[in-house]
């Protein structure tokens, strides 16, 4: 049987790449040949070719897509036209039947090329309200899947869909055994997996690491703290162990984990609930971002979820009142997380996805 060939995209950070990363199984399960464009230097770049060797990554050129002002809004739409340019020659050689996007910024040139190949484009939007790429993606797109339903308030009601969430299988096969065992915890307390995303996050890892004293008389703590963030003074502490990046390691470290301090990235709050894990989120500031973050972070709370500190009100002792307040009320939200609505599988997504190709 001849193969047919499915190309994806999305970059910028580890959000924008790990549904990819979900679906490539499934995808060839269908047969498909998986290749993956994205950036020269980005975050995508590391995750897909570490996780899959064997696909084909192509790398083009791309600018950054800003909302203020910089001197680098001159020059970089040439950027977003080169990579426009790269993306078409590796449609045209590849010959996809569909084109996948994940969205940020990476993904913008290829959008525009798949429109101009007349190769149909699935976007798939992660936040409530659509960020800045896949707002620009849009009219060349077939159609667009949501995680929220909310979003759709925000989208063409004739190519938008709601799908829910979807989580990695393998993120169901970790051991928590395995993950206390890497960090070198022997006792019985309770543990707590503080991370900051992708990139780390200074505040999260400034609050916890101020208060390590108190902490660790309760908790066992796991910091993911975000590469060039670790501190090799804290590296004999007793019950702290620090990565500054996991990837294969991160189900076993999150089925270890009994609460977790998060960002509030859509996917890594999805996967928490799907794993039944009591959350503080510290979504990133209005001042820092666009605010999908604070608008994920209060709609989990409003459903139950989730305990929320705004980054403008965290402090030493505010994050201490948090921890608190997460381990208290933790009955509740396991609660709440037991009624909740079972995500979809990636094999799920492919049959959604599949739908729309040429």
């Amino acid at each position: 049987m001849k193969h047919k060939s499915i190309i994806l995209t999305g970059g910028g950070t580890a959000g924008h790449v790990s549904l990819n990363q979900a679906i490539i199984p499934s995808l060839r399960k269908e047969g498909y040949d998986v290749h993956y464009i994205g950036s020269y230097d980005g975050i995508e770049k590391e995750l897909i070719t570490q996780s899959f060797p064997d696909v084909p990554y192509h790398h083009i050129s791309s600018g950054k897509l800003r909302r203020y002002f910089s001197m680098k809004n001159f020059s970089d739409p040439f950027k977003v036209l080169a990579g426009v340019g790269q993306a078409y020659a590796v449609i045209r050689k590849v010959k996809p039947t569909m084109i996948f996007s994940k969205g940020g910024f990476v993904s913008v040139p290829v959008v525009i090329a798949a429109k101009l190949a007349k190769i149909p484009v699935v976007i798939h939007e992660s936040d409530v309200t659509p960020g800045l790429a896949n707002k620009i993606a849009l009219p060349f797109a077939s159609h667009i899947f949501t995680i929220f339903q909310d979003t759709l308030n925000y989208l063409p009601s004739e190519k938008a869909t709601c799908t829910g969430s979807i989580v990695r299988e393998e993120l169901f096969s970790g051991n928590a055994l395995k993950g206390k065992k890497r960090c070198g915890f022997t006792d019985h307390k309770k543990v707590l997996l503080v991370m900051g995303g992708s990139l780390g996050s200074v505040v999260l890892n400034d609050s916890l690491r101020s208060n390590l004293p108190d902490l660790l008389k309760t908790y066992n703590v796991i910091h993911l703290c975000g590469k060039g963030n670790s501190d090799s003074s804290l590296d004999s502490l007793k019950g702290y162990k620090q990565f500054e990046y996991v990837t294969n390691e991160l189900p076993d470290l999150l089925h270890a984990a009994d609460f977790v301090v998060s960002r509030a990235g859509s996917n890594s709050i999805f996967e928490f609930l799907a794993l039944k894990k009591p959350m503080l989120l510290v979504p990133l500031s209005a001042a820092k971002s666009r605010g999908d973050q604070i608008l994920n972070a209060k709609l989990f709370e409003k459903q139950g979820f989730a305990h929320v500190l705004e980054e403008e009100m965290l402090s030493k002792s505010t994050f201490m009142k948090a921890i608190e307040t997460l381990t208290k009320r933790s009955p509740e939200y396991l609660d709440a997380m037991e009624k909740a609505e079972r995500p979809k599988t990636p094999a799920e997504m492919v049959k959604l996805l599949l739908q729309y190709e040429k």
